[in-house]
């Protein structure tokens, strides 16, 4: 998952660090951490449209921000780490999303098309962050875990070991949780 000299174990043992109070470790931490959250970042905003308001490095930004002033406590290792930061990124994108769409409703609507596309969604747009959001927040009160999957693969840019490993399942169970989560959401945002 990540890229350069330090390796995952190295990861959890700044952050372990850093948790400990070592600001040291932060300091080392920072330029990797930073790194990450700028890949996945462009990768999520890649499927923008191009002149898109929101550009990569505004939401590395914030998240970066809301990431410092966070409890390093809340994180066990560089998994769960990247994976609260997933989750983070989703909140920005779609209150991002809320804010352009404000006074908007109805109109620039895009669809998203959920059946062809690895990521879920393409193309989706700042509306479709907020109807995203919507089906998630729907799909969770009745199946928690495929949602998840969505959130870490979707908005954290993890592949199915890392997901496995944060929510303790296989990779097996990560593959059909995503194929059902897909579907799910494809027929739900379907029928908005």
């Amino acid at each position: 998952m990540l890229r350069g000299a330090s390796t995952p174990e190295q990861i959890t043992t700044m952050l372990r660090a850093w948790k400990e109070g070592d600001s040291a470790a932060l300091e080392r931490l920072t330029p990797i951490v930073y790194s990450e959250l700028h890949r996945l970042a462009r990768l999520r905003m890649l499927a923008e449209a191009p002149g898109h308001m929101l550009q990569p490095s505004a939401l590395v930004n914030e998240a970066f921000i809301r990431l410092m002033t966070c409890n390093p406590g809340e994180w066990r290792d560089r998994v769960h780490f990247f994976a609260f930061a997933s989750r983070l990124m989703r909140r920005i994108l779609v209150d991002f999303a809320r804010s352009q769409n404000a006074g908007k409703r109805g109109r620039g609507i895009r669809c998203l098309d959920l059946s062809t596309a690895e990521q879920v969604p393409a193309n989706a747009g700042m509306h479709g962050f907020e109807e995203l959001d919507a089906a998630l927040d729907d799909l969770a009160k009745h199946s928690p875990r495929p949602a998840r999957v969505v959130e870490l693969r979707y908005f954290g840019g993890l592949e199915n070991p890392a997901v496995a490993e944060i929510l303790g399942i296989s990779e097996d169970s990560v593959t059909r949780d995503w194929n059902f989560a897909r579907a799910w959401l494809f027929n739900r945002m379907q029928l908005s």
